[in-house]
């Protein structure tokens, strides 16, 4: 190996390990998002619903469409929480959404999303 191979190779190893750092660092440093970002975001969301952007099944009725502006607003979040068991007509699901919400927070953080469901029962 020559001089300068051996040289680049220290320098990666030394690199190497503080830009992992740096990032994590970076990733850890991030602004948890806030409800008025959820509000504004949610209204994007039904503005695509509306012009048709998620198809015309999102259009059906008040509760599909609520259904899929939640799905737009945090697909991995729609995912935990209401894919098994979407909304139907009519229900108020205040410990879901309060899962949700609390998904999306850990989201904008860069957590895991262990323990989301459930956080909420009593």
């Amino acid at each position: 190996m020559s001089k300068t191979n051996l040289c680049y190779l220290l320098l990666l190893l030394i690199l190497l390990p503080s830009s992992y750092f740096l990032t994590s660092v970076l990733a850890k440093s991030r602004n948890p998002i806030t409800d008025s970002e959820i509000k504004k975001k949610k209204s994007e969301c039904y503005a695509d619903i509306d012009s048709g952007l998620w198809g015309g099944h999102c259009k059906s009725s008040s509760i599909a469409k609520e259904n899929c502006a939640l799905k737009c607003l945090s697909p991995a979040c729609y995912e935990l929480i209401y894919e098994s068991d979407p909304l139907e007509e009519g229900e108020k699901d205040y410990i879901r959404s309060q899962e949700f919400k609390y998904c999306m927070y850990k989201l904008s953080l860069g957590e895991s999303l262990e323990g989301v469901r459930g956080s909420f029962d009593h």
